[in-house]
């Protein structure tokens, strides 16, 4: 196993912890948690590009734990009530449907890669699943969420205008 897929299992290891911590209500050390477990995202990475690690587990992997990372924080928020269930549920639709686009492509030799929007998508998520760690204001929650939202629909959009043809489905 490599470097790079040793850190993304910490990531995956990270998040019970993190739950568990934030539901005891030690908003701060969750944050601490959350923050330090979304920075391994861009170590392993790194490492798997620039050492040469990039494995198909690690592809497998790495994007899996990005999603229950977040899912875990925005399910707590749910539960809590500062975050609505409905705006979860199209945040996983467009998780779902954008996976499933690319595993298409994948079939067909192409390889869709991260466009801007949705990686300003995952940074505006994190920046404001931070925030809601971090302060605890009805307001911020509902800007929070809508950012998350929309960043999420747009990303989405953007995905299947650029790769609809993938489908064999004809634009008119």
């Amino acid at each position: 196993m490599t470097t790079a897929s040793k850190i993304t299992l910490l990531r995956v290891a990270m998040i019970p912890v993190f739950m568990v911590i934030l539901l005891l209500g030690y908003n701060w050390v969750a944050l601490v948690i959350f923050i330090v477990a979304s920075c391994t995202d861009f170590v392993d990475g790194y490492i798997a590009r620039h050492y040469n690690q990039v494995s198909d587990f690690g592809k497998f992997l790495d994007p899996l734990a990005d999603k229950l990372l977040v899912v875990a924080a925005m399910l707590i928020f749910v539960q809590w009530n500062r975050m609505p269930a409905w705006m979860v549920m199209v945040v996983l639709t467009r998780e779902f449907a954008v996976t499933g686009l690319r595993l298409v492509a994948v079939q067909g030799g192409r390889v869709i890669a991260a466009g801007w929007s949705g990686k300003f998508k995952t940074a505006s998520t994190m920046v404001g699943l931070c925030v809601m760690m971090a302060f605890s204001v009805p307001v911020l929650d509902i800007i929070v969420s809508w950012v998350i939202l929309l960043t999420t629909v747009v990303s989405g959009v953007e995905y299947f205008a650029k790769n609809w043809d993938v489908l064999g489905l004809s634009k008119s």
